[in-house]
């Protein structure tokens, strides 16, 4: 594609634009930094409040398989991006109709089916040099009467829909043959995939640029922590996972784009796992067609985000080899932040968190607190790791967050 520079104008005067289907925090932080460079900005979204709709030059306040809407935004941007993966792939290929689309609707659609996507982690398996978990699909009676037949082979194991989980939803974790046929029926006896569960050390994820042009460049894996399928602590910084283990990852999610023939920012979230080894082995788990909760720390720590790679990248612009500055570990901040013990709301205390050194905050814009939503995150950064660490763990005792005893 031609590049789109910017503060350039179009023909009818108007200055260069660019889209992004999805008004959330992710949304929102792609907005800032095309605005930083210079860009214009449009959200679709349907949400009137939406976090990246607020902040934006223009917000189409539509479904997103709306085609007025679609119009809209077509008429207005000059290349569209998406911040989140269940954007129906079919609005991406309208909009790609007219306008260069990153990623595209081919590779989200596999992003958005557990099932496509674990056929595209085995397919490219030669070239990343990592597999998945062992696995069946479940889509139909006679599918979970096979795998019950093929024995335990699977079991204990995790039994995920196919479609919209996310953060632990749409997840059952079955421990024997007699729990497999009360869990699918529990997820609505819907297409879903059935994974073994591994001996986990570790989880870790890695960010990946590529341009129209193939030229790919990528973060430094960041180990993570989850809890209740959340994720609550990434740890970024030299030997956060051993240096072996953690170029196997970078050079295998590189691999999976490659494949893919990705436009965009990608993660690919990994599994390490025992398997005898000093250092355990590696198993892809998923990806994400956009940046990720997990690449957060790049806005502080980086003197290139995540969001500026989406930006350069989508844009046509070139793609910047992403430098970290300083060791940084990234706190999550749900809606129970906002609630005491009793339940009762509250304000946290931002006087105290905000006093401690190399803390950078960042809310979502989002009015309402609930439990197990995403409202922001905290950032610290220093000059060495024992100090990031300390302020850290202060930080996570005054919040009253989970994790602490994973910083």
């Amino acid at each position: 594609m031609n590049p789109v520079f910017p503060g350039s104008v179009d023909a009818a005067g108007r200055m260069a634009t660019l889209g992004v289907m999805g008004g959330g925090q992710l949304g929102r932080m792609f907005v800032h930094a095309a605005q930083r460079l210079g860009y214009f900005t449009a959200v679709l979204d349907p949400d009137a409040q939406s976090p990246a709709g607020l902040v934006s030059h223009h917000h189409i306040q539509t479904a997103y398989n709306d085609s007025a809407g679609l119009a809209q935004l077509a008429d207005l941007c000059q290349a569209v991006t998406t911040e989140f993966e269940n954007v129906p792939a079919e609005a991406l290929q309208t909009l790609a109709q007219t306008r260069p689309v990153s990623p595209g609707a081919a590779v989200v659609g596999i992003a958005q089916n557990r099932i496509e996507e674990k056929a595209h982690f085995a397919a490219c398996a030669d070239i990343s040099g990592v597999s998945c978990a062992p696995y069946a699909v479940i889509e139909t009676q006679a599918q979970l009467q096979a795998v019950l037949e093929a024995g335990d082979d699977l079991l204990p194991g995790i039994l995920k829909t196919a479609r919209m989980g996310y953060d632990g939803k749409g997840q059952v974790r079955v421990r024997t043959a007699d729990e497999l046929g009360p869990a699918w029926t529990e997820l609505g006896s819907i297409a879903c995939v059935l994974e073994k569960m591994l001996p986990l050390t570790a989880e870790c994820s890695v960010l990946v640029a590529r341009g129209w042009d193939g030229q790919v460049v990528s973060f430094a894996p960041q180990r993570n922590v989850h809890v209740d399928g959340i994720l609550a602590v990434t740890h970024a910084y030299e030997g956060n996972i051993p240096p072996a283990l953690a170029d196997r990852a970078r050079d295998a999610a590189v691999a999976i784009a490659q494949h893919l023939g990705y436009v965009g920012v990608l993660c690919v979230e990994f599994f390490v796992v025992d398997d005898g080894t000093e250092h355990g082995g590696l198993v892809v788990n998923e990806m994400a067609p956009r940046p990720h909760n997990s690449g957060h720390y790049t806005l502080d720590a980086c003197d290139a985000s995540q969001f500026d790679l989406q930006v350069h990248a989508m844009a046509g612009l070139p793609l910047p080899q992403p430098r970290q500055h300083s060791p940084a570990i990234m706190l999550n901040l749900l809606g129970d932040v906002w609630f005491d013990a009793s339940g009762q709301q509250r304000e946290p205390d931002w006087q105290a968190v905000l006093s401690l050194p190399g803390t950078h905050l960042h809310l979502y814009g989002k009015v309402q607190a609930r439990t197990g939503r995403k409202m922001g995150h905290l950032t610290i950064t220093g000059p060495d790791l024992a100090i990031v660490k300390t302020v850290a763990r202060r930080a996570a005792e005054l919040l009253g967050l989970p994790g602490l005893d994973a910083i």
